[in-house]
């Protein structure tokens, strides 16, 4: 008798709830797209402290709201802000100028380099961007050597990066685990094989059978932990079901820029507004505007 599968669906606070203070952990997503913004909200809801962030290589304002929040100790990230509404992040430049958090500086392909080592269980990844940079200069743990077999140039030894967490949002996942992107995945895939435990949140956890149907589509296929929420990425978009929610996200980058200035008042404001339970906070959205985001989930099968 064959034994039965276990299924890994877990509460929203049940998951952020496995997320402890010292630990750290990676956050997935792209710009303004696919980011866990749900358990983003409960991790903070629980006080949870002194994490190091390993962000993705465009960044997005997940990681300012977890900085302004108090929850960051030490940030690895190539990039933070969201582009065109804030092309740096308001609490990431106040915590970072003035000392609050540790930032290991890096780049898009430094930071997969370290992915790629994890993933594939080595000591180092070897690459040549960055050489002549004073990235290795100011980040200790990445050594320049010279290439043993040529021995004519110089390459950096990226060291691994091994989040004890990556938290990864998708479209839909079965209650097993396997989870599917519904459009880009960037770099979701590497961060998730590079770290030691995947927590998914999805839009929809779906039968098994809506899997298999397409295996292909399956980018993280070995989740701990899923997580239901619906509109969970919100005020990012999530592809096949949403746009970016530019209202909201401007609304951030006021509140947060005035925190920077030294308004607290207005920065604790919006966290009381907006750090809630999922519900709730989708309830502050309001419907209208959650039903004009919506984007249908078209897949080609």
């Amino acid at each position: 008798m064959s034994k039965k599968r276990k299924e890994v669906v877990k509460s929203i606070e049940e998951a952020a709830g496995l997320i402890k203070s010292g630990q750290t952990v990676a956050i997935g997503g792209f710009g303004a797209d696919n980011h866990p913004m749900a358990i983003v909200r409960e991790i903070i809801r629980k006080g949870t402290k002194d994490l190091t962030l390993v962000a993705s290589a465009t960044a997005g304002l997940e990681i300012d709201l977890l900085i302004g929040a108090g929850c960051v100790k030490k940030l690895i990230a190539p990039y933070v802000g969201q582009e065109m509404y804030c092309p740096i992040g308001h609490n990431f430049r106040k915590y970072a100028e003035s000392g609050e958090i540790e930032v290991m500086e890096t780049s898009e392909y430094l930071l997969y380099a370290g992915f790629f080592a994890a993933a594939s269980g080595q000591e180092f990844f070897a690459w040549r961007g960055g050489v002549g940079t004073s990235i290795p200069e100011l980040n200790k743990t990445m050594v320049e050597f010279i290439d043993p077999i040529g021995k004519t140039k110089k390459i950096i030894a990226v060291p691994p990066l091994r989040p004890d967490w990556a938290i990864i949002h998708v479209g839909w996942s079965d209650a097993y685990g396997n989870g599917q992107h519904l459009g880009a995945r960037f770099g979701d895939r590497w961060m998730a094989r590079a770290s030691n435990r995947i927590m998914t949140q999805t839009e929809r956890v779906v039968p098994n059978s809506v899997i298999r149907k397409n295996p292909f589509m399956t980018t993280i296929a070995y989740a701990d932990v899923v997580v239901e929420a619906p509109y969970g990425g919100h005020p990012y978009a999530a592809h096949g079901f949403y746009k970016e929610d530019v209202e909201f996200i401007q609304d951030y980058v006021k509140c947060s820029e005035a925190n920077r200035k030294g308004d607290s008042k207005t920065w604790n404001e919006y966290l009381k507004r907006h750090v809630q339970e999922h519900y709730a906070y989708l309830e502050t959205v309001g419907i209208k505007k959650l039903l004009n985001l919506y984007t249908h989930p078209i897949v080609s099968w």
